[in-house]
């Protein structure tokens, strides 16, 4: 059988006094004689230390039996009841044991008083309520800790969760659209068809290395759209033109992956594009830690479906990687984007990564 390990604060506390109530009990069992006879702390010092450090061990498994009956903080009254019960059935037999011990073989010429009983039922009675509170308190702080990192991993576990979908949103809704445009380009331009479904290749490659993390530096990012791009020109020509103006000191910083296939997307999606009047997408970076993606507004007559999922995926991934400064403006010639670019270095990378499960 397993010898039950006293948790760190019940055994320091006991080795700290349990010296102490030694010298009280042989103080009241000897009186003035314990600081004139040698033999009381050669022979009763250590039967008294030997005594009470039985009854600590039977206390605190005692404790631990109450705490695994009751373990929750709402059943607290409960635990504390059961823990109360130790100063009936355990710490009364205890002193009582001691002092009646002592008489009965008379150690060291030693004579039970009535007041020596009074004295010991109090000494035990006023340590074990001092120490009781105390593991209770212990206890209650350490399952406080479990309790909040138990409801800390659930935010996370349905923050992971719902970044997750966000991400499946992105993907099929892209490969969908790739599709689409490969299927036209069959039937038009079987070379044009070729290429295209190898640069389809490549993005999509990309995308299935590098959403899997849920970010993406920008160095990576803005490879990724030029590639994407090549896609858009494909089917588009010079309909669609895209200026790329990036500080290569941001190179390194982080950005949501697919952030800038998704708003290009959308931009496409809601435009006209024409070549005597072409959609122009501008991306570049500012100070302030701020990449932005700006484009010309030139409006369908017809609007296209929309359910707004793109903004609202990159506003939500924001918030899950706890990053503020994401903002959509609108004007009457423009329609801008203004994304916050996340620090990285190398440890950073993935405390940043782990911090998107963070609510």
């Amino acid at each position: 059988m397993k010898l039950f390990k006293p948790p760190r604060l019940e055994l320091y506390s006991f080795l700290f006094s349990m010296p102490l109530i030694a010298v009280i009990i042989n103080q009241i069992l000897y009186e003035s004689r314990l600081w004139k006879e040698i033999n009381i702390w050669l022979f009763s010092f250590p039967l008294i230390f030997a005594i009470g450090s039985l009854s600590w061990y039977l206390h605190i498994c005692y404790d631990d039996w109450a705490e695994r009956k009751y373990p929750c903080l709402a059943a607290i009254k409960k635990r504390i009841l059961l823990k109360l019960l130790v100063l009936v059935f355990l710490m009364p037999p205890s002193v009582l044991f001691i002092f009646y011990l002592y008489d009965h073989f008379h150690i060291l010429n030693y004579h039970l008083r009535k007041i020596h009983l009074l004295k010991g039922l109090l000494l035990g009675w006023s340590v074990n309520l001092i120490f009781e509170t105390l593991y209770e308190a212990d206890y209650m702080l350490g399952q406080y800790k479990i309790s909040k990192a138990e409801k800390e991993t659930i935010r996370e576990l349905s923050a992971a969760q719902e970044f997750d979908t966000l991400k499946s949103q992105v993907n099929p809704h892209f490969l969908f659209n790739c599709f689409n445009t490969l299927s036209a380009l069959i039937t038009v331009d079987k070379e044009k068809a070729e290429a295209f479904l190898n640069e389809l290749s490549k993005v999509y490659r990309y995308l299935l290395r590098n959403n899997e993390e849920g970010v993406s530096t920008v160095e990576n990012e803005i490879k990724f759209i030029q590639s994407y791009y090549k896609l858009l020109q494909t089917r588009h020509g010079d309909a669609v033109q895209m200026n790329i103006q990036i500080d290569k000191r941001y190179d390194s910083y982080l950005l949501p992956s697919l952030t800038l296939q998704l708003l290009t997307e959308n931009v496409v999606k809601h435009n006209v594009l024409s070549k005597n009047k072409p959609l122009v997408i501008d991306i570049f970076t500012t100070a302030g830690n701020k990449l932005v993606v700006n484009n010309n507004l030139q409006k369908r007559t017809v609007k296209a479906p929309s359910n707004n999922v793109g903004l609202q995926n990159i506003r939500a991934k924001y918030e899950l990687l706890k990053q503020q400064g994401f903002q959509v403006m609108e004007d009457e010639k423009n329609f801008t984007v203004v994304l916050p670019v996340i620090w990285n270095n190398s440890s950073h990378r993935k405390d940043i990564t782990e911090n998107k499960n963070n609510p």
